[in-house]
């Protein structure tokens, strides 16, 4: 019997070594990866987020800022006399600890243009990108689950996507969020709420025992399909937030990080009960029969 055992465990351990070795397949989280060579703006792709990564490699500030006001083709439909404005912006944190929820209110106030909704399909998408400071990532799998409940018709992220890197070992990302509206609407004052959860990284070892993560507000476009068959036929709407009223654009999330002053006593703790856990297991060891 006991050499019957150990096979068992042997055919295990292979069965292990074999999961271990062999390649894994992709992820959803890798297939939102963008590309990193460049390529100039095209208006087929789903999403901004995805043009942009077709020029840069990573997300930075200033390449995004240039990217949205020199790449995207805000006046593609110059025929439209329609100004899309930013009336008030409202944004909270929701919950304690590392897993939190960003909520926002849009409150959008436009000029009435008669031609804009004869020209335009049934409905346009709301795009909004959210610029994730470092030491914050989406779940990109959660998130899909949110679509499928009917909360956001499309949602991406992109960027750095592995959920398990330390803050100082990653990249940013950024959220891209599709909201299916009326061209109809979009004419008169519309309310826009949009929850969107978020889970902190790893944080440095600090003083105080927290980490201040600020966040920017979002960047929001506006993106319609024209009735008639032309060979661009998207027209994109930029939200004028100029004179807005912003209610807790930059929040503030203070994620609990280790106290440095603490480490050295952890450290020697844990060393000292791997190093028990270690003699309990080599002198269990000595009293159990051997398999040959």
């Amino acid at each position: 019997m006991p050499t019957w055992r150990c096979i068992q465990l042997f055919i295990y351990f292979l069965a292990w070594a074999s999961l271990i070795c062999s390649p894994t397949s992709s992820s959803l989280a890798d297939s939102i990866s963008s590309p990193v060579h460049a390529k100039p703006f095209s208006p087929v792709n789903k999403f901004l987020m995805q043009s942009y990564y077709d020029r840069y490699i990573n997300l930075h500030d200033l390449d995004f800022e240039k990217f949205m006001s020199q790449e995207v083709p805000y006046g593609s439909c110059d025929n439209l006399n329609f100004v899309l404005r930013l009336s008030d912006l409202k944004r909270t944190l929701i919950g304690e600890g590392s897993h939190r929820t960003v909520s926002t209110l849009i409150q959008l106030k436009t000029q009435p243009s008669k031609s804009f909704s004869e020209l335009l399909s049934n409905s346009c998408k709301f795009m909004i990108i959210e610029r994730l400071p470092s030491g914050v990532f989406a779940d990109p799998f959660e998130l899909q689950h949110l679509v499928q409940r009917g909360k956001f018709s499309d949602i991406a992220v992109f960027g750095d996507t592995n959920l398990e890197l330390p803050s100082f070992l990653s990249n940013r990302s950024a959220v891209e969020i599709h909201l299916l509206v009326d061209p109809n609407i979009l004419q008169e004052p519309t309310d826009i709420n949009m929850e969107l959860p978020l889970h902190a990284r790893y944080q440095p070892l600090n003083g105080s025992g927290y980490s201040a993560i600020e966040f920017g507000a979002p960047d929001m476009v506006v993106r319609c399909s024209t009735k008639e068959k032309m060979e661009n036929h998207n027209c994109f709407f930029k939200l004028e937030k100029d004179d807005a009223n912003l209610y807790g654009a930059h929040i503030v999330w203070r994620i609990p990080s280790g106290i440095k002053a603490h480490a050295g006593l952890v450290s020697a703790v844990t060393f000292i009960a791997a190093l028990l856990s270690t003699i309990a297991i080599v002198v269990a060891s000595l009293y159990q029969p051997w398999c040959f």
